[in-house]
């Protein structure tokens, strides 16, 4: 057993209250492994320091009787609690910091008062360690709920898509892979589908992932959950091509993946066997949410597009979007004044919030309340699924438990969670959790710097990482609407048996009807609407899945057509078919009121030329 004399001793000036309240703070992180104790008791044991000395600086006092003093005495003290002894290294090793740390200890010194202030300001009035606990289990809660969705908005349409008779039939994907491949495939396709390339089993993978995200909701085997989660999702995006790749299909792979390593290792929710929460893997979970939100600003400036720099991209982005709200149409109508004002304001949070992230506890609430009210305003005037909502479930790792006081989750959360049932890490989870920051800082690092080198080639050693990383999906490159899309070209797909007579299909979501009020559909991505938008933007020559989309619909597969919102020919297909391609704008005010319609539109001419099964 230790006693007092074989523990070190930090002594302070006790009628200081920027010294006590950083004296608090520091207790909470090293324990019982350094006694604190104010200068006014202790320094009759020490009559060879000088009462100057003590007023000017903290003492650090080894059980050796060594006396360190000021910035080196604050790292000795830090290196005492875990994971906090880089300081102390950084102080020996590195030239030239010992004396601007010291420098910077004695300015803070002598201007206590000030930064006494503006300590309670940053960090809040609360010493005690910042805990993770709730943050943790309600960040978990929202991940399943976002899993939840994404599987049955996929579970929904997946026959349709990517099913046998859907528009890219997975199994004819794998068999081409296969084939040009080899052995290899398995790296490059990442998917459980191998096992067994049917309909049936597309049905297995999403019912799975809609049970385990149940599990993961309500606390059933977290860590289990989530690697299942991440696995069958992962099957599912590897084989859905055109459909399957969107950024938050990667984002919620990615934020699952980290998710398994911060997840407690319990079974059942009530379980008094609970880790704590991993301070790395939570700032692995932060540097995900900053690299999301500044690559998003960071691809609109480097892309060189003219509509972001000079502050005009809101002129067009809501009426030109994938799938606009009706709330769309009104900021349409908005002033260029105010809309230039929002591009600012946007770029705001998206390149200069980011660094709050890392920055004070205040601070942080600050950041998280920024990229959550740019999150309600997206999800306000536009349909982007669940990005928005896996977002802010992100944004609450920002925020530590004291903030949820009075929470009413938070004190359901307490009943069943006592401090004392806190478990540490096993040594086992450490060397993974390592292991995993090496990966995610070392590819992470290369997606960021070829962000900034567009148009430049990588390394080759970084270019292989990246080559290794990418079919697994779990570690990306982010960045928004890099280019602002100016016009809003719509493909509208029209039947025919005679080559006179035209009707239309009409889609779900997409702007087909011109007094149709644009609908919110997210959290569920209608996939097909969304792709027709990316394919309206080019030709149908270089979207091999709109040939295969039209093929179908000569076929009246009911698969592809329980995609649409109705079958104009619900007897037999039609013989010929073709997309006509149009010009859609916002109507405004005064349009709207005396036509009662939403959009108006031109036509620009074929986009794809009539096409048939049958001859003649």
């Amino acid at each position: 057993m230790r006693t007092n004399t074989d523990i070190p001793l930090l002594v302070y000036d006790g009628e200081c209250k920027f010294c006590r309240y950083w004296v608090a703070r520091w207790r909470h992180l090293t324990g019982n492994l350094v006694r604190y104790a104010p200068s006014s008791q202790v320094a009759n044991r020490f009559p060879e320091i000088s009462p100057e000395r003590f007023e000017t600086a903290v003492l650090f006092v080894e059980p050796s009787g060594e006396v360190y003093g000021g910035a080196e005495a604050v790292f000795r003290t830090l290196a005492h609690a875990p994971r906090m002894g880089w300081p102390l290294w950084m102080y020996r090793r590195i030239p030239g910091f010992p004396a601007s740390s010291e420098w910077i200890y004695r300015f803070v010194a002598e201007h206590r008062g000030l930064f006494s202030v503006l300590t309670r300001w940053l960090w809040g009035e609360h010493e005690e360690r910042p805990e993770y606990q709730f943050t943790r289990w309600l960040f978990l809660r929202m991940l399943g709920a976002v899993y939840l969705i994404a599987f049955i908005s996929l579970w929904t349409q997946i026959d349709g898509l990517v099913g046998s008779k859907g528009i890219l039939p997975a199994q004819e994907y794998l068999e081409a892979v296969r084939t040009q491949t080899g052995h290899e495939r398995y790296r490059l396709i990442p998917t459980l589908y191998w096992l067994n390339p049917s309909d049936g089993f597309l049905h297995l993978l999403c019912g799975c992932g809609t049970l385990l995200s149940i599990f993961l909701i309500f606390g059933f085997a977290p860590i289990y959950a989530l690697i299942g989660l991440w696995a069958f999702y992962l099957s599912i995006a590897a084989i859905g091509q055109d459909f399957l790749s969107f950024q938050w299909d990667v984002l919620l792979l990615e934020t699952g993946f980290l998710a398994i390593f911060f997840a407690p290792s319990q079974i059942l929710p009530k379980s008094s066997r609970k880790s704590p929460p991993s301070p790395t893997v939570l700032w692995l979970l932060r540097w995900l949410l900053f690299r999301l939100m500044f690559a998003s600003g960071t691809v609109k400036l480097v892309s060189a597009d003219e509509t972001w720099r000079n502050l005009t991209a809101l002129n067009y982005h809501y009426e030109t979007q994938p799938l606009p709200t009706w709330i769309s149409w009104y900021a349409h109508q908005l002033p260029d004044w105010f809309q230039s004002l929002s591009v600012v304001g946007m770029f705001v949070i998206e390149l200069g919030v980011p660094f709050l992230i890392f920055a004070p506890r205040r601070l942080r609430f600050v950041a998280c309340a920024a990229f959550i009210a740019l999150q309600l305003l997206i999800i306000a005037t536009g349909n982007y699924c669940f990005f928005n909502l896996l977002t802010i479930a992100l944004c609450i790792l920002l925020l530590d438990d004291t903030f949820f006081q009075g929470f009413p989750l938070k004190r359901l959360f307490s009943r069943f969670n006592a401090p004392e049932a806190v478990m540490k890490n096993s040594h086992y989870r450490n060397v993974w959790v390592a292991a995993l920051t090496v990966a995610v800082l070392l590819v992470s690092g290369i997606r960021m710097a070829r962000l900034f080198q567009r148009g430049s080639s990588l390394p080759q050693p970084a270019q292989h990482i990246l080559n290794w990383a990418s079919p697994f999906r779990s570690i990306n490159s982010y960045g928004l609407f890099a280019v602002m899309t100016t016009s809003r070209p719509e493909i509208v797909v029209e039947g025919s048996n005679d080559r006179q007579t035209w009707t239309e299909y009409s889609f779900k979501w997409k702007p087909v009807d011109l007094a149709g009020r644009p609908r919110w559909v997210a959290p569920h991505q209608p996939r097909l609407d969304w792709q027709i938008w990316f394919a309206a933007l080019g030709s149908y020559r270089t979207s091999r899945w709109f040939v295969e989309f039209i093929e179908r619909l000569l076929q009246g597969s009911p698969e592809v057509l329980g995609l649409l919102e109705e079958n104009p020919f619900p007897d037999a297909p039609p013989r010929y078919i073709r997309a006509v391609l149009y010009e859609y704008q916002f109507t405004d005010f005064d349009s709207k009121q005396a036509e009662g319609v939403w959009w108006r539109r031109e036509r620009k001419g074929l986009y794809l030329p009539v096409v048939s099964l049958r001859a003649g």
